[in-house]
């Protein structure tokens, strides 16, 4: 991404197809979507934080994660600052882009039909995401 968009970790396409799985390439860098129910984050129930695939930058705390139905990782609210939104009119629909605040990365999208406090559902592409646990001493590892 570019540094006129004010992201602070930039990389060439280069060098993001060179760190980045084939499908994390896709999904973060050109905007894709992993199919619904292929994440094993789906699953992960462990205490922990979410991060980006790209640039590892904290997004999402375990305690945020619910079961949405949808086929992808959800969470009701973002590490705060961890993520940007942007209108995403692609498909013939107009939906709200979720990214990642550091690098600019494609996560998914973000929808006005979750659970309370917020009433969102950041529904996100398990491929752009690591899981990081919380160790039995301390934070997760971040």
């Amino acid at each position: 991404m570019s540094e006129e968009k004010g992201y602070t970790i930039e990389r060439s396409d280069a060098e993001w197809r060179e760190s980045l799985s084939p499908d994390a390439y896709r999904v973060l860098r050109h905007h894709g979507t992993e199919r619904p129910g292929t994440s094993p984050l789906n699953v992960e129930k462990r205490d922990g934080v979410f991060h980006c695939a790209g640039c590892q930058s904290p997004l999402f705390t375990s305690d945020t994660k619910y079961e949405s139905g949808s086929g992808w990782p959800s969470f009701w609210k973002p590490i705060e600052g961890a993520v940007r939104t942007t209108t995403d009119r692609s498909h013939f629909m107009t939906r709200t882009e979720v990214n990642c605040a550091a690098c600019g990365g494609h996560l998914g999208h973000v929808f006005p039909d979750g659970p309370r406090p917020t009433g969102l559902r950041y529904c996100m592409n398990g491929v752009a995401m690591d899981f990081h646990p919380r160790d039995e001493d301390g934070p997760a590892v971040e």
